[in-house]
């Protein structure tokens, strides 16, 4: 690890076209190789873009692989690059709204695209203190350098362990601490209700809208993407939801994923396909990922 964490060290002197192109390669291999995860992010999009002919999903399955590689190999330059060339490269649009953060207690809400560090990192250089969920690595050494990357231009940023629960973060949220969190991931049915995504239920968090309704929380998405010919990254800050969650927690969660889908539909490709996004199913109903189930085409070679 401790050599595989080096060669990342040399990458971030690249020019970030050269990085690009060269993680877009890796990519490109790993499509080819990683057959489980390939066939993951086909089983997803075949699910959520039925619309599509199955050449273009396999297409837009490959972008995906090349854009999340890419991602992978630029932390180089979030981990070590300096200040100065990363306010070069990150544009915030509409400028982050550091006052509105600071006014009372703040969810920013953060999806998972590919480029979602670069949006930590945006808030990092020019906003306040924050705090998010940290998983603790199993790799000692690599999991050294994620925390030191994540925090190295703000060491007051408080990372919790998911073990912690949710009181730490009730408490850094009453304490003014701004609390980046990301929402979409399927964690089982524990405190998860199936609501559409694409059309397709989907075991998803509702801590978003309790967490809210607890602290009195107003939430602020923020989705970080890719700047065009390798310029860099843009990090996007929306207004924030009027009246969330109001009284329906799971009218609050139907109203998060259709926000998330729209966000999709404008960088297809940057959304993290390759995660089992309904592995968990209702009652009855058989796994979308097993061989031959539910949204499957025959594996490819």
């Amino acid at each position: 690890m401790k050599l595989l964490l080096g060669l990342m060290w040399l990458l971030h002197w690249l020019p970030l076209p050269i990085l690009g192109r060269l993680g877009e390669a890796v990519g490109s291999m790993l499509f080819l190789i990683m057959k489980a995860r390939r066939d993951i992010t086909l089983t997803n999009l075949r699910l959520c873009m039925p619309q599509l002919p199955e050449a273009e999903r396999r297409s837009l399955a490959r972008r995906h692989f090349q854009n999340y590689a890419r991602s992978v190999l630029e932390r180089a330059l979030l981990w070590w690059a300096p200040r100065q060339r990363l306010e070069r490269l990150i544009v915030v649009e509409p400028a982050m709204p550091v006052a509105e953060m600071t006014s009372g207690p703040t969810i920013l809400l953060c999806p998972h695209f590919v480029c979602l560090d670069v949006a930590g990192l945006s808030v990092m250089l020019e906003g306040p203190t924050a705090c998010s969920i940290y998983t603790r690595q199993q790799n000692e050494v690599f999991d050294q350098a994620l925390r030191k990357g994540r925090t190295r231009f703000n060491a007051d940023i408080k990372l919790f362990s998911r073990g912690e629960g949710v009181k730490p973060i009730i408490r850094a949220l009453r304490q003014g601490m701004p609390f980046f969190m990301l929402p979409d991931m399927d964690f089982g049915e524990k405190d998860a209700e199936f609501v559409p995504f694409f059309g397709i239920p989907a075991a998803t968090l509702t801590a978003p809208g309790r967490i809210a309704a607890m602290t009195g929380a107003k939430v602020i998405p923020v989705i970080a993407t890719y700047l065009p010919n390798y310029r860099g990254w843009k990090v996007r800050f929306y207004p924030a939801w009027e009246n969330y969650p109001g009284d329906d927690m799971v009218e609050a969660t139907r109203r998060m994923n259709a926000f998330i889908e729209e966000r999709i539909l404008e960088a297809p490709s940057e959304y993290f396909w390759a995660h089992k996004r309904f592995k968990t199913r209702p009652p009855g109903v058989p796994s979308v990922y097993a061989k031959g189930g539910p949204g499957q085409m025959p594996l490819e070679s």
